[in-house]
């Protein structure tokens, strides 16, 4: 399952920005909501942990579940997820890796259209590492940008853009808008120089670079701030929305509030 390589290939280029941070970098604040660098690793071992316990222990995950979803409907998730997770720093970051490679290595073996539990819908084994490398490239968006890092991207960003294409209805379900009949074309630039389309041209056009797309439909960047051009009333109302994950509607940052900072 290429997937499973492509959430240890994400994994592996954070890791690498994380190795020299010292003990007070850490708790850097971050452009997402206020968050630390240690906030978004808790956030992302967290889930990595529910994730995997939805392979190994159904039952078991289903309890974390109730246990863990009213508490974080009363207090958010930041409190809750580093309540549940003890390890700050460097240890939260051997903790993870620990667990990114072994659920890599699990996960490769496993059949793409196996079913997993979620906290929503049960979704494919293929559609759950999705979501983890999803996860992974969105926060560690902020991580690369307070450190005024630029991110190596390679074409498993098309698991990305993909997942945003698949929940262009979603985008507008959540946010309480109806779904327009035709999805707009885009005509996206891939790391690799290559062409990615979707969908059938028509009057809707986004195109661009698709790491561009990505950011939009993860909200780490408006989309004034990247280089698409979007074309045509559906693909300026989808762009101004976009949300590729679950929960609640979010709104994206507003233009210039996520960017890399410059030391």
């Amino acid at each position: 399952m290429d997937q499973a390589a492509d959430f240890f290939e994400e994994c592996q280029v954070l890791d690498h920005a994380l190795e020299s941070l010292g003990a007070v970098d850490w708790r850097t604040v971050t452009q997402f909501k206020g968050w630390t660098i240690d906030d978004v690793l808790v956030h992302l071992h967290f889930w990595n942990q529910m994730a995997d316990l939805s392979r190994r222990d159904p039952d078991a995950f289903d309890a974390g579940v109730r246990q863990v979803m009213p508490r974080i409907q009363a207090e958010g998730f930041r409190a809750t997820e580093n309540a549940a997770i003890p390890e700050r720093g460097h240890d939260l970051r051997l903790a993870w890796r620990d667990l990114y490679n072994r659920m890599a290595y699990d996960w490769a073996l496993l059949d793409p259209k196996a079913r997993v539990k979620w906290v929503g819908p049960d979704m494919s084994v293929r559609s759950s590492m999705t979501a983890r490398q999803m996860e992974t490239w969105a926060h560690g968006q902020e991580v690369f940008d307070i450190l005024g890092l630029t991110r190596p991207e390679t074409d498993r960003i098309r698991n990305i853009v993909v997942l945003g294409v698949n929940t262009f209805g979603w985008t507008f379900t959540v946010h309480g808008r109806p779904m327009p009949q035709v999805p707009p074309h885009l005509r996206l630039t891939a790391p690799s120089g290559e062409l990615w389309e979707f969908g059938a041209p028509g009057p809707d056009l986004i195109e661009g670079p698709a790491v561009d797309f990505a950011r939009v439909v993860t909200q780490t960047r408006n989309v004034a701030d990247t280089g698409l051009s979007v074309q045509g009333p559906v693909a300026l109302e989808w762009m101004a929305i976009a949300q590729c994950f679950a929960g609640a509607p979010e709104t994206p940052p507003p233009p210039g509030a996520r960017h890399r900072v410059v030391h």
